[in-house]
């Protein structure tokens, strides 16, 4: 299979566990001249801007090193950007990673430190 497939069923995976966990997906794959967000979502009363990322094995130190503060900075923009358009700052809002590690899923609330 090629990458484009298995992200695919990865992102596919992501999204079926974000549903079984109480989240509405309001976004997949939002876009505008500033960057790209995998998923934004809504869950009890906060917006949640989810980076996926998904890693066969330990590679490269594994998931959990596969977001740079680069990413970060350019996901907390484009966050940013959606927050304007749809008139969002009354609500709590946090940027999360959805990780992939061969089968194996974990969620991080608030990997930037709050917005």
């Amino acid at each position: 299979m090629n990458t484009r497939v298995i992200g695919s069923l990865k992102e596919e995976l992501a999204i079926s566990y974000l549903e079984e966990n109480g989240f509405e997906i309001l976004e997949r794959n939002f876009k505008c001249k500033i960057g790209e967000i995998d998923v934004i979502a809504k869950k009890e009363k906060s917006i949640r801007f989810i980076e996926i990322k998904y890693r066969k094995g330990n590679v490269a130190g594994g998931v959990h090193y596969a977001i740079s503060q680069k990413k970060l900075l350019k996901i907390f923009k484009v966050a940013e950007y959606y927050i304007m358009i749809n008139h969002l700052s009354d609500l709590m809002l946090s940027i999360d990673a959805l990780l992939i590690e061969d089968e194996e899923i974990t969620y991080l609330e608030n990997i930037f430190g709050g917005m």
